[in-house]
């Protein structure tokens, strides 16, 4: 028998760890591990070694599907394209393009994407978003601000090199379970590792100084942080008075700033947080982590600038082991923010309220005209499709009725849309709502780049077909941008000439042949030509600012949109548990996964769950003023008295969650919603 080995990606978080799919008579069978990526070095988390339970489900949308009554039929592909691009042409001349919206994906790679993005400017839209928007578009936003990148500054291996690790609003044990490897090894080196987290989770038990600070405190920890830095000479004067910029300002700003007003707060000890600043400014070497406990709340771009001033007044950055690493999501959230899948900004991050953005893309792309941005977010294509002003939506490969915050808001959105189309791997909750839906191949089963979180490009080929009459995205766009008109400048034959465009305009890919990425461990950017190694490390010697300096903010603590009442009287967290993904479409059709996390649950105080006479392990109703959903009870001092925390990959938690809205990057408050607590009995 013979049996192929095809070195592949794993489809969950953006961590990117390699992995080898074994291939017998065109069927997955099993997988290897892949020792040699520089990455994870063989190791795979309990979701990357379920992958192929994925592949193998018997729920993939294996043809094409139109909406018939409250049910859909099957279709042919040219009925479905058809269909597809009649819908978009319709509201197209009806109401103008402002009227279409595209939530590109980042499960998909970075070619469809692309296409996506340039097909939607080409229509004349300049609604394009994805699902960085709802988890880390602050960092995009901030660090882009405060270091002229929105991007990890240094790669995942270099952890090993810090001598103190911060961790603030990331569980990454479970998040990104990989990252434990290099946190490990730092620790055995004699790092020592901070985590600021209201929660008691498997990260803190890793921390030798666990800041257990009240729910969106954040900045105030921070400044706190930094008070104690700047009263204590601890800063690195020479590199900021060489590499940034606003210093003096925030000196000013914390000279009328208390340690004991942190304190109150966060809920800490002054000598806590006192102890976390020396260790962090005094090491020789400090990474500071952060993910959605971060980014999730209406200061969230500011929580995320904050984060880079204190790195940036310890001289913390372009060093090896010293740097700001943003903890994203989805396994291509990166690349598709790189290659233009936002509102904000063209590919390579080229602003799009900028004319002469538009001026090099219509040269570049033959086009007579381009929108001028920025457009929509997704969150505001919610508002937008409301009140009329968006009339069709095509989303490929995302799932807001399950991820959206409040999704009682998406869902009236989503049914106030003359045309929806859905391109998906499986029949989620939102594809049940589209008027058509196009079968998509999983990554196995295509060609293309995914750009981790650590910038590292890699290429992965096809290993296997996919199932029924699922397409590739590559071949789906450009088929619908054929019948809208757009065959002379949407016209690609495979992944690889979609890439040779890629590179062309995002210099950041310009060295990035499929060659070199198809490597293992592929490259990682900025790579400006095919003789540059890639670049490991960010900011070595100037940001990547108009003048090379990096800017210092002074900022202060934004009150949550949503605080407790009597009437709700806990305050409701999210965040990821180890064994699921985003909102569960790939993960809850994942038996071994399944089995052992498959219901919802709340996680409520002792002293809390006392008060309510709430049992452990009994049903219990979470109500907030977007409305309710049904959890199991867990009792856990886990989270603190008047804390209540819930796993966002459940299809009843976003029914709960807060859309009070980040004014910069337009993020929901996932992290901060008033709730109560009822028992069922």
């Amino acid at each position: 028998m013979s049996t192929k080995l095809i070195a592949s990606l794993c489809p969950y978080c953006a961590v990117g760890c390699g992995l080898f799919i074994q291939v017998e008579k065109g069927k997955a069978t099993g997988i290897k591990y892949m020792i040699d990526h520089p990455t994870c070095v063989g190791a795979l988390c309990p979701k990357g070694n379920s992958v192929l339970e994925l592949l193998n489900n018997q729920e993939r949308l294996v043809y094409p599907l139109k909406r018939s009554g409250s049910d859909f039929i099957p279709i042919s592909w040219d009925e479905a394209l058809e269909l597809v691009a009649q819908g978009l042409a319709r509201n197209l001349e009806r109401y103008g393009p402002k009227s279409l919206g595209f939530l590109v994906s980042s499960r998909c790679n970075n070619e469809e994407n692309y296409l996506m993005q340039k097909m939607a400017r080409l229509l004349g839209s300049p609604n394009v978003d994805n699902c960085a928007r709802l988890c880390h578009s602050p960092t995009v936003m901030g660090l882009g601000a405060s270091f002229g990148a929105g991007a990890m500054t240094n790669n995942l291996l270099d952890l090993e090199n810090s001598k103190c690790i911060f961790a603030i609003g990331t569980n990454f044990t479970e998040a990104h379970p990989i990252v434990s490897r290099w946190v490990e090894k730092a620790k055995d080196n004699g790092a020592v590792v901070i985590v600021a987290d209201p929660r008691i989770t498997s990260t803190t038990w890793m921390a030798d100084i666990h800041l257990r600070l009240n729910p969106g405190s954040d900045i105030d920890l921070l400044r706190g942080m930094m008070k104690v830095i700047v009263d204590e000479g601890l800063e690195d004067a020479d590199f900021i008075s060489s590499r940034t910029t606003g210093f003096q300002e925030l000196k000013e700003s914390l000279s009328v700033f208390s340690i004991e007003e942190a304190a109150e707060k966060t809920g800490l000890d002054v000598a806590e947080i006192v102890k976390a600043a020396r260790v962090y400014a005094k090491s020789s070497a400090s990474a500071l982590l952060y993910s959605m406990g971060i980014t999730q709340h209406v200061s969230g771009t500011d929580n995320v600038m904050t984060c880079a001033t204190i790195a940036l007044i310890c001289g913390q950055i372009g060093r090896p082991g010293a740097g700001v690493w943003p903890m994203r999501g989805q396994n291509n959230v990166q690349g598709n923010c790189d290659v233009g899948g936002m509102p904000e900004f063209y590919p390579g991050y080229r602003r799009s309220v900028d004319p002469k953005t538009i001026e090099f893309f219509r040269a570049a792309w033959n086009a007579t005209d381009l929108p001028l941005g920025p457009g929509l977010t997704s969150t505001d294509m919610n508002d937008a499709a409301i009140d009329g002003r968006l009339k069709a939506l095509y989303i490929t490969g995302e799932d807001p009725i399950v991820c959206d915050a409040n999704v009682n808001k998406t869902r009236r959105a989503l049914e106030s849309l003359d045309f929806l189309v859905v391109q998906e791997i499986f029949m989620t909750p939102t594809a049940k709502m589209a008027d058509v839906i196009l079968p998509a191949a999983a990554w196995a089963e295509k060609s293309g780049s995914y750009t981790s979180m650590e910038r590292r490009v890699q290429w992965i080929d096809r290993a296997i077909e996919p199932p029924g009459e699922a397409k590739e995205g590559v071949w789906i766009i450009c088929e619908i941008a054929r019948r809208l008109g757009l065959g002379e400048v949407m016209a690609y034959d495979n992944p690889s000439q979609v890439l040779e465009e890629i590179r062309s305009l995002v210099p950041q890919y310009k060295g990035m042949s499929q060659e070199r990425i198809s490597r293992v461990g592929g490259v990682l950017w900025p790579c400006p030509d095919e003789q540059h190694p890639g670049t490991e490390i960010l900011h070595l010697q100037r940001f990547s600012t108009s003048d090379g300096r990096a800017r210092i903010f002074d900022l202060q603590n934004t009150p949550p949109g949503e605080v407790t009442s009597p009437e709700y009287p806990i305050l409701l967290s999210t965040g990821r548990i180890v064994l699921h993904y985003n909102g569960g479409s790939m993960t809850m059709r994942s038996p071994s996964l399944q089995e052992r996390e498959s219901e919802l649950y709340v996680e409520v105080n002792p002293v809390d769950a006392s008060n309510l006479k709430i049992a452990e392990g009994e049903m219990v109703a979470v109500k907030t003023r977007r409305g309710e959903a049904e959890a199991r009870a867990k009792i856990s001092d886990r989270v603190m008295s008047g804390m209540a925390f819930m796993p966002f990959h459940y299809h009843g938690t976003n029914l709960l969650t807060s859309d009070a809205l980040d004014p910069v990057s337009r993020i929901p408050e996932y992290k901060m919603a008033a709730c109560r607590i009822e028992s069922r009995r």
